[in-house]
Formats: C-alpha cells, sequence, structure tokens
C-alpha cells in the first residue's frame, strides 16, 4: 500500500509503507537499549529469530489512520539491564521525530512491544 504525500502540477508523490517501515526501524536500532527487532510473523509462531541491521523493516508494523497520521509499531529486544519504559519512551521519540522530518506524515503513535531481553 502506498500513501499520498503531495500532488501538483508535475505530477504525484507517493510513498510506499515499506519505506516508512525501513525508516522507522533504522531509526529505532540505532537506539540505545535496543539489541535487535523481530518479525511480528515470527513472533506469532512463537519462534522468534533475532533479525540483522538488513531486516530492520520486518520488525515494523504500519497503519495508517488517514485523519490523524500513522500507528507504527515496533517489535524488539531490548538489552538486559536497561531500564525499559526510559528506553521505550525515548524510541518512541525518535523514531516519531525522524518519520515525520523525513517523509512529512504526522505520526498518531509508535508503539513498543518487548518481545524479549538478551544480553548480547
Amino acid at each position: 500500500m502506498t500513501k499520498l504525500l503531495n500532488e501538483n502540477d508535475y505530477g504525484k508523490i507517493t510513498i510506499s509503507e515499506e519505506v516508512i517501515a525501513r525508516i522507522a526501524g533504522v531509526a529505532a536500532i540505532e537506539s540505545y537499549g535496543i539489541v535487535g527487532m523481530v518479525s511480528r510473523s515470527m513472533v506469532k509462531d512463537s519462534f522468534v529469530e533475532l533479525l540483522g541491521k538488513d531486516n530492520v523493516s520486518r520488525g515494523v508494523e504500519i497503519k495508517s489512520d488517514d485523519e490523524e497520521g500513522l500507528i507504527i509499531n515496533l517489535y524488539v529486544i531490548f538489552a538486559y539491564g536497561v531500564r525499559v519504559s526510559e528506553v521505550a519512551t525515548n524510541i518512541m521519540r525518535k523514531v516519531k521525530y525522524i518519520v515525520e522530518s523525513i517523509v512529512g506524515i504526522p505520526v498518531k503513535s509508535v508503539n513498543i512491544h518487548v518481545e524479549g531481553v538478551s544480553q548480547k
């Protein structure tokens, strides 16, 4: 699914949800306290595989609320010993800021789903 960003006399600009997911995933994985991201389909199958930096968009789910903006769900594995609430709040702020500034679409919410803790 694509999202229309702008339309003018020259044409229109659209962006796919996969691109938005990659931007959000890179912003999240670069944050302190995250070891990795997990694929949503693997979480459903109870088989959690840590994804590398090449697959960051697989741990991101984008939903579009046309009136209020994007809803971004991140499925992450945190580092052992970090304060979950503080790290999650920082990730939410960072992902919201980066997606809004790069893509230009408002973000209604960023939801963090902690799927595990690792000592890596």
